[in-house]
């Protein structure tokens, strides 16, 4: 049997692999799954059409699954799903999507989520990010993988962060973040690129240089968007091992909202 505690409180309708483990004072709802190896603690409320993977660890005083703070839901079967290998610490509030959108709230794999973090409802986190404390999402935020969140970082709704990007503590986001760039400020401004972030990945030398370009495009030559797009899509040619790059950093500007613009 799972190791659930007497004083949990798990309805019978909720799907838990048999080495899960509850904590005291944790309820749990009708319609949650929590996949094997995966670890609750104590007074937490896992609520909703929630959906958990394997091996993560879940600390004290979270609310999962919640409906969205959104005036317009009315009761819809919307989810939340949380992949496998994720850290979510104490006092963190995911709310479930709404019908306004995928009816998904996402989190992806091996994330490390620190105290009082909030996902607005159809927020859509990939994987290998952290987000220190404090950090805020509004609905319909799409975040890349291996972002990096300071503390008190706080995101307006419906903006894209790019896969490798960072912010620094206490930004405030309004515009998309392009991938790879740092940024830091009310409204935030880009600052640099997160040059030391991609050589502890693995980076090398050629694909950061390729990166540089990028940032010197969009930030250090004046260029206007269109410019920049033409000025980065040649080093696809010039160095072809960072065609990839390339092409993450093209693809998210061509979804830029135009209303929004990308951080500047």
């Amino acid at each position: 049997m799972s190791a659930i505690h007497a004083t949990a409180l798990v309805d019978p309708k909720a799907e838990l692999d048999s080495s899960v483990s509850v904590g005291p004072y944790t309820v749990i709802g009708p319609h949650v799954r929590i996949g094997a190896g995966t670890t609750v603690g104590p007074h937490c409320v896992i609520e909703g059409h929630t959906t958990i993977g394997s091996d993560n660890r879940i600390f004290q005083f979270n609310s999962l699954g919640a409906v969205p703070q959104d005036k317009k839901y009315a009761g819809e079967p919307c989810e939340l799903v949380i992949g496998d290998r994720n850290t979510i610490r104490e006092f963190c509030t995911f709310n479930i999507g709404s019908p306004g959108d995928a009816g998904v709230t996402r989190l992806g794999n091996d994330n490390w989520i620190m105290a009082y973090v909030h996902l607005a409802h159809d927020c859509n986190v990939g994987n290998h990010t952290i987000f220190a404390n404090n950090s805020q999402l509004a609905g319909h935020v799409h975040v890349g993988d291996w972002v990096i969140l300071g503390g008190f970082t706080v995101v307006h709704q419906f903006v894209r962060i790019g896969a490798h990007s960072m912010t620094a503590m206490c930004s405030v986001l309004f515009a998309d973040l392009p991938p790879f760039v740092m940024c830091q400020g009310q409204p935030a401004a880009a600052r640099s690129m997160n040059f030391e972030g991609l050589r502890r990945r693995g980076f090398s030398v050629d694909r950061i240089s390729a990166v540089k370009a990028m940032h010197k495009a969009l930030y250090r030559e004046d260029l206007t968007l269109d410019l920049a797009r033409g000025r980065i899509a040649e080093l696809a040619t010039a160095v072809p091992e960072a065609a990839a790059d390339v092409e993450l950093m093209l693809s998210f500007l061509d979804q830029s909202s135009r209303q929004r613009g990308i951080v500047r």
